[in-house]
Parts: C-alpha cells; sequence; structure tokens
C-alpha cells in the first residue's frame, strides 16, 4: 500500500469522555458495516468485563478507508489503572486524537497522555466532545487544555492544534461551535491533513518492535506491532532478538491486516503499517523482528513502573475445590506468569512458599480485573489487600503519591476534606464549576486512597465523581486509620438461618440473606463496634409441642449489602481474605481457627508478629 495514503492515530481521553462511541461511529460513517448489519454499541468494548463494567480495558486496533485513505485506529482505556495499555498504543502510531469533556475539562489521564505523548513528539488534534450537555463549556475548557499543554512544556505551536466540536453519541463534528456539525467529515478530513503519514527508516531489512499479543487455536500466538523498517511476505524467515539479546529463528506462516473489526488475510506488508503476524511462538513484548541478514534491535517498550501489590494465593478454605475447575498452586503460577508475559504493566514474583504470588501492578482495578477475568475462566484463589510499594532511600522510607480530583456538589466539601485529611491529605487546589459543583484537588499517599472509593460515593450521595493520578514520592507520612468497623464471623459450619439473622440485624450490616452455605472464620457482616464479633448464624428457632401463648414474632431481615470483588477488596482489614471462586465472592480471616486468630492478635499487639 503506498505510504502516504496511510494514517496510524491513537485516541486518547479520561475514563467515560466518549472515546469509543466515537470510534463506534467512524466506523459506521467510513461505511464499516453493511446499511442492515446489527452492531452493538461501544462495538470496540469486545469482551464482556469491558461491556458490563463500561470502560475500555484493553487497547484495540481498527482500520478503516475513508476517500482512498487507510486509517488505523487505537481505542484506548481511559483509566489510569490501565495506562500501560496507552503507552503501548502510543508506541503503533503517528498522531493522536485528544478527546475532552465540553463540561468536566481536563482531568487526570488527559494529562498522563498527553505527556507520554508529547514526549514522543506526536502531533495531536483537540477533539471537544459531548458540546450537547447542559453543562458544555467548550470555550472554558479549550482554554484549559492550552493551560494544560503550556504545563506539560509544550511551545506556541502547540497552540495552533487543528480543534474540532463533536457530538460523538450522534456521530456529528464541526469546526466551529456556531456550525452545527453533520457528520465527522471535519475529523477524518482533519486527522488525513494533520496527522503526517508513518515515518519510517530507509532500510530494506525488516524490522518490527513486538508491541502486543493474542492467541489463535489455528495458528496459535499472533504478534501485534507496526513495521519500521523494510517489508514482511507470508514464509519469510525471522529473527526474534530478545532483552538479552539472544537471537532465535522464527518463519511467518499467516500474515493480517486489520479492515474494521475483521482481520485480513494479506500476502505481504510494508513499512508504516501495523500487522499481525503468526508462526513464532516463543516471543515476549518488547522483543524485536527483524531480517536475519540484519539482526539489530529496536529500543525496547517501556511502561510506568507499578506502585500496587497484592498477594494472590491457593484456596485453602473448606470450601476449596468445590466451585472451581482450577485449585493448585501449579495452575494459579501459570496463569499469572502468563497474564505478566501477555501485560508488561503486570510484574508476578514467588514467595517464600509456594502458595502464594506477589501480584504488583498500576492500582486495585487493574488487579481486579485480572481476579475477575481468572475467576470467569474458572480458577479459584484468595487475595490479601492492596498494598502500595514503598522504597528506602538511606535511612528514609519513601511512598508513593497520588493527586486526586474530586468534583462534588457544594454541601459535601467539607465531608470530604475531613476524612482526606484524616488519610493524610492535603488540599491544593479548589474552583467552583458552578451549577452547585466544585473541583477539588487534593495530594494523597496511594495506600490512603484504598477503601475510600467507596466511602467517597457515600458521602457525597453518589453525586461526586473522583479520579487520580500516580505523583511522584514523598517520605513515610506515619500511620493512617483503617476502618472504623470490626467484622461479624460465622463461629462455625452451616447454613445461615433467617431466624438468627434477624436476631443479629441491630448488630451491624449483614452481607447474605438465608440459605448461604458458611464456614468458620467466614465474615458474614460489618460489626457496628471496631472490635471483631464471633456469631451462631445457623441457629434456628425450637421447636417444642407445646403451644405457645404468644404470637410468633414476623421476621423481616433487611436486605443485605451486596459485596462485589472491588468492594470485598477495598473493604478487608489486614487479617482477611477475599475467598474468590467462579461462582462465589465471599470474605474470610486469615486464620480460620479462633484460637489462632486470638494468639496472631496478642502477638500483634505486642509487637512481635
Amino acid at each position: 500500500m503506498n505510504r502516504e495514503k496511510l494514517r496510524n492515530i491513537a485516541i486518547v481521553a479520561h475514563v467515560d469522555h466518549g472515546k469509543t462511541t466515537l470510534v463506534d461511529h467512524m466506523l459506521r460513517q467510513a461505511g464499516t458495516f453493511r446499511a442492515n448489519e446489527q452492531v452493538a454499541e461501544r462495538v470496540m468494548d469486545s469482551n464482556d468485563l469491558e461491556r458490563e463494567k463500561g470502560i475500555t480495558i484493553l487497547a484495540k486496533n481498527t482500520a478503516v478507508t475513508y476517500d482512498g485513505y487507510k486509517i488505523n485506529i487505537l481505542d484506548t482505556p481511559g483509566h489510569a489503572d490501565f495506562g500501560g495499555e496507552v503507552e503501548r498504543a502510543l508506541r503503533m502510531v503517528d498522531g493522536v486524537v485528544l478527546l475532552v469533556d465540553a463540561a468536566e475539562g481536563p482531568l487526570p489521564q488527559t494529562r498522563f497522555v498527553m505527556s507520554k505523548a508529547l514526549a514522543q513528539g506526536l502531533p495531536a488534534i483537540i477533539c471537544i466532545n459531548k458540546i450537547d450537555r447542559q453543562d458544555a463549556r467548550p470555550q472554558e475548557v479549550l482554554d484549559e487544555v492550552y493551560s494544560l499543554l503550556i504545563d506539560l512544556g509544550g511551545d506556541e505551536k502547540l497552540l495552533e492544534l487543528p480543534v474540532i466540536y463533536a457530538i460523538g453519541r450522534e456521530g456529528k463534528a464541526s469546526l466551529s461551535l456556531d456550525t452545527p456539525g453533520e457528520n465527522l467529515k471535519p475529523l477524518f478530513d482533519a486527522i488525513i491533513e494533520h496527522i503526517p503519514a508513518p515515518a519510517v527508516s530507509d532500510s530494506p531489512h525488516f524490522a518490527m518492535v513486538v508491541n502486543n499479543l493474542d492467541y489463535d487455536d489455528f495458528v496459535g500466538r499472533l504478534i501485534i506491532g507496526r513495521i519500521y523498517a523494510g517489508k514482511v511476505r507470508v514464509n519469510d524467515n525471522l529473527s526474534v532478538i530478545r532483552e538479552d539479546g539472544a537471537i532465535q529463528q522464527g518463519r511467518v506462516v499467516k500474515l493480517y491486516g486489520f479492515h474494521g473489526l475483521k482481520r485480513v488475510e494479506i500476502e505481504e506488508a510494508h513499512a508504516g503499517e501495523v500487522i499481525m503476524l503468526a508462526g513464532i511462538e516463543d516471543v515476549s513484548i518488547g522483543d524485536t523482528l527483524a531480517s536475519p541478514e540484519k539482526p539489530e534491535a529496536l529500543p525496547r517498550l517501556h511502561v510506568d513502573e507499578p506502585t500496587m501489590m497484592m498477594v494472590f494465593r491457593v484456596n485453602d478454605g473448606p470450601f476449596a475445590g468445590k466451585e472451581g475447575k482450577y485449585v493448585t498452586s501449579r495452575n494459579l503460577r501459570d496463569r499469572l506468569y502468563r497474564e505478566a508475559y501477555r501485560n508488561p504493566a503486570i510484574k508476578v514474583l514467588d514467595t517464600d512458599t509456594p502458595e502464594a504470588f506477589q501480584v504488583i501492578g498500576r492500582g486495585e482495578l487493574q488487579l481486579a480485573v485480572i481476579i475477575e477475568t481468572m475467576r470467569r475462566e474458572g480458577y479459584e484463589l484468595t487475595a490479601s489487600n492492596p498494598v502500595p510499594l514503598t522504597r528506602t532511600e538511606g535511612d528514609q522510607v519513601y511512598e508513593p503519591m497520588e493527586l486526586v480530583y474530586c468534583d462534588l456538589p457544594d454541601t459535601a466539601v467539607g465531608v470530604v476534606t475531613e476524612r482526606l485529611g484524616m488519610r493524610k491529605g492535603r488540599m491544593m487546589d479548589m474552583q467552583p464549576l458552578g451549577s452547585g459543583r466544585t473541583r477539588v484537588k487534593f495530594r494523597v499517599p496511594a495506600r490512603g486512597l484504598i477503601g475510600f472509593r467507596n466511602e467517597f460515593l457515600t458521602i457525597t450521595r453518589g453525586e461526586g465523581i473522583m479520579s487520580s493520578e500516580s505523583d511522584g514520592w514523598e517520605p513515610w507520612q506515619g500511620a493512617i486509620p483503617k476502618r472504623q468497623s470490626g467484622s461479624i464471623i460465622s463461629d462455625r459450619d452451616g447454613e445461615t438461618v433467617a431466624y438468627s439473622l434477624y436476631s443479629l440485624q441491630d448488630r451491624g450490616t449483614l452481607f447474605y440473606g438465608p440459605g448461604v452455605p458458611v464456614y468458620n472464620g467466614m465474615v458474614v457482616g460489618e460489626h457496628s463496634h471496631p472490635n471483631d464479633l464471633e456469631v451462631n448464624v445457623t441457629r434456628e428457632k425450637k421447636l417444642t409441642n407445646i403451644r405457645a401463648a404468644g404470637r410468633d414474632e414476623n421476621i423481616l431481615l433487611t436486605p443485605p449489602r451486596e459485596m462485589t470483588l472491588e468492594k470485598a477488596l477495598e473493604w478487608i482489614a489486614d487479617d482477611e481474605l477475599v475467598e474468590v471462586t467462579p461462582r462465589s465472592i465471599r470474605i474470610r480471616k486469615r486464620e480460620l481457627d479462633p484460637h489462632a486468630r486470638y494468639k496472631a492478635e496478642r502477638d500483634r499487639k505486642r509487637g512481635t508478629a
């Protein structure tokens, strides 16, 4: 294909600013689908987890043909926990479309993706999306974007970037707020005019960095990347250059290009194209594929260091093996190392015991997504609460800090400030947004945010929006209080009974209704006091053959609090674990035996644990 007729772009933005919806309409208006074809909304969010959560988790590639040009589009995640996907995507493109919500303006992930794009010298198109919102303020938001670009060290040329105003869900765009848009033609034209054709090497020898990996049951390992030099054909021999410089030989069995949502078999591909090839099994992200005549390594892919750690361990509870298919430490280890192999933003480390593994990632959500994916594949495991990593320089311990942006009602500013103050947060900025809302910026230790998201939604009555970004390291900030409440723990095996649950309702919030199997050491609720409470939730009403004079009390149970995986991971204390199986999510104590728990707590208080 003529390189001048090729464009590689990434759509980047903060979470929920409309990237995937915009790509939907780009695909429709470029004629990718038949007129009568049934197409789901947010068609790029292809896996079940993305559809359920309403967020993009994996960066995905598609391609459209417009006016004789082939445009490769990478739809990227907007959540900070999946920043590694964005960093990989930016290595494959020649420009970005920066999408910004016309009401919310630039948020933490907007800053993150633009800093990465500017560091690579990528040109950008600014797209102010959702201009049809009632609280839209597109002109102010554009000024905020310019301020952000200057903050990031951009020069005056960035103030001349093309600006598009769009209504993504209707597939409309225009160059001016005064002229209503009819379709996305202005956006396509801006991409063709302002994003350059792929810059490639003059070398005739093939070279490509492995940017992503996939798997196909028929052809095996699939390697995705962008060709930096030369060309490749089916049946060509290639050299794989590893991180340590070792070279291994392989052969191209299949070669694919992209068209719409489909991958299309092709015979050859040239420099600048984004391709997928099969035939080389033993390869890692960041390796270089090169011609055997001149095997030279290209710069490896580097992503920001992870900051959050959890311990995954084998499920050793009484219900182990009853619901899952893969339950052994060997199964768990293989699956975790396979995840680390596919995702460079994840690290997996063995521990002193063969049943437990340290998993290090970008944040709670990223680690929760890994657990949820494994659960759906049939794995059983237990997970500890997330712990931020620290580092030591000399005698000083440093911990990661986060910048937290809160958009909330004016009435909630005081209580949010108070709660974050208890978690060592410092207010950095406060700006009124109008319509009774305020944006407040705090600087908080990363460990201070663990478990805060649910509390934040409660104290803002569901009206608050919170997002955060990594902001360097600072000396250890001191102790941060954990949750103020204890746990209600089952003291025996059995099934929950409505009669016993009814008498426990006043003691706190229950997590289960009647008829649920429980075991000794399983957490069944949240105590309203700081201490743990061991109870019998299987107690039935004693029946006699003597007629009672009084009337039986009518048993009315309050609906239990449903603990999702994310809520459970945030809620648990240091001495608790989340037990995850394909059918259930349970919370349990690390030590199931009450005597062992008592001894561990006594040792902790003495400082010998």
